[in-house]
């Protein structure tokens, strides 16, 4: 009888017979794919190109008894189990060698509640899917910034968007889950319900459980917002940064600014002569009143010689797409990130001049205004800690060809050393390579012994470990 090698969690292989593969099989109401499978590499592919790993099985499931199959066959066959839901996330970890991936891309349902402003949203919808929804009848929650990344990941992590200063991380409006656990059980996680799950699970990652429910709390948002880009020349980096840093100071939590050093891709409002040149761009976004945003954003407007200002009424939806061109799937990325609590000139320095040498056309380095709202809330209220942040960095390091890996990623972390000193030392979950395990208790900071009891509590096996992985005690 044909069997198929499978990777087990100590890192071997073991034998699954084509009978037990067809008793799985009939208990899907999706699909179970073998390497031989048509839709096989279609599945394993996701954003990141630099991951190209190949799972012993998959599981594409159409919903909560699906993972809960799985769930189970993994366990009882003491398997190695990758979760994917938007294949967003840069480390990867939507996908295992040789062990069982569970394929959630399918479960793309989204509910709007619009009187109670709830929204009911499944693991394998996008961010685009989330607004398009939600956005039919003017509400919104605190996102990311790329419409193809998944919802899953992004709130497992903390989450959090050109919404986060006025009402808050994505986590912070997570009301509750439905989770699979490592026993094969559905629980529901809330305040009310399994609070210390819930608490894990808002900021944690995917160490708990496989979420097969989020509900979230919904906001007013748009359907319009003042929103879009200031263009300017790197040779006037340091003091457009320095502008940048203290006019952001007083902004109020309704509007953000965010920076971004890039070489200037071929958009159609830029004149032709700067394309692929060094630039500086400041994305604005105001979600109140547009004659009050018109106001608020007008030194930012009038000040300096920008080459292009196309900042205006945008549906908020479209705004949410903004970058999408800029961050398709294929591409080879390796990122690095810091939490700054200020902007310090030494630290400005240091990436005016790393800037000056980007490795790739594609390569940026972006900062995120935060602060307001997510500042408000105490570091331990939720797992994800960082409320002492004002600013994140993402060192995006982007490029076709593998022939560039070795100069790329070595850019990327020559830039992050020589910031560190500038940083809080604290830094979000979703924006860690699969490299950087030292750096898992310090995304967690003072979190991180209470996210090893949970974790020994729903997960003593440490089945949910293809991730940033908090360690159960037992195992530790």
């Amino acid at each position: 009888m044909k069997t198929y090698a499978v990777c087990t969690l100590d890192q071997e292989m073991t034998e699954i017979s084509e009978e037990e593969i067809r008793e799985l099989s009939a208990k899907l109401h999706g699909e179970l794919l073998t390497p031989e499978s048509p839709q096989y590499d279609e599945a394993r592919a996701i954003w990141n190109s630099m991951v190209d790993r190949r799972p012993g099985l998959i599981v594409r499931c159409s919903g909560s008894a699906d993972v809960l199959q799985a769930v189970i066959f993994a366990r009882n066959h003491d398997l190695l189990l990758s979760i994917r839901g938007g294949g967003h996330n840069i480390a990867g970890s939507a996908v295992c060698d040789h062990g069982l991936m569970l394929d959630l891309s399918q479960m793309r349902s989204v509910q709007i509640d619009p009187e109670a402003r709830i929204a009911l949203v499944e693991p394998g919808c996008t961010l685009a899917d989330f607004d398009r929804e939600a956005q039919a009848f003017g509400l919104a929650t605190p996102v990311g910034i790329n419409s193809t990344t998944g919802v899953a990941g992004l709130t497992l992590g903390g989450g959090f968007g050109w919404l986060s200063r006025l009402y808050g991380m994505t986590v912070d409006n997570l009301l509750a889950v439905d989770i699979v656990t490592a026993e094969g059980e559905l629980v529901q996680a809330s305040e009310d319900r399994h609070q210390d799950l819930f608490w894990a699970v808002r900021g944690g990652g995917g160490n708990f459980g496989v979420v097969t429910s989020f509900k979230f709390r919904l906001h007013k948002v748009g359907p319009e917002v003042l929103s879009g880009l200031i263009v300017h020349p790197f040779s006037e980096a340091k003091k457009v940064l320095q502008f940048y840093r203290e006019f952001v100071a007083g902004l109020p939590d309704e509007t953000a600014v965010w920076a971004v050093v890039r070489k200037a891709p071929p958009l159609p409002f830029l004149p032709e002569e700067w394309h692929g040149k060094e630039v500086v761009v400041l994305a604005a976004f105001h979600a109140g009143d547009m004659a009050e945003g018109e106001r608020l954003l007008e030194p930012l407007r009038s000040w300096g010689k920008p080459i292009a200002d196309v900042i205006g009424p945008h549906q908020y939806v479209q705004w949410q797409q903004a970058f999408d061109p800029l961050l398709t799937p294929g591409a080879r990325n390796y990122w690095k990130s810091h939490n700054f609590e200020a902007l310090s000139d030494e630290a400005l320095d240091t990436l005016v001049d790393y800037a000056g040498r980007l490795p790739s056309p594609h390569t940026e380095i972006f900062i995120g205004q935060v602060g307001g709202q997510m500042g408000r809330v105490g570091e331990t209220e939720t797992a994800y800690p960082h409320r002492d942040a004002e600013f994140v960095m993402n060192v995006h390091a982007r490029w076709e060809n593998s022939s560039e890996d070795e100069e790329c990623i070595q850019w990327a972390r020559a830039f992050f050393h020589a910031s560190a000193p500038y940083a809080t030392g604290g830094v979000y979950i979703n924006f860690l390579t699969q490299e950087e395990t030292d750096r898992i208790r310090n995304a967690y900071g003072p979190n991180y012994d209470r996210l090893v009891e949970v974790k020994t509590k729903y997960d003593p096996h440490n089945l949910f470990r293809f991730n940033q992985n908090i360690k159960p005690a037992e195992v530790a």
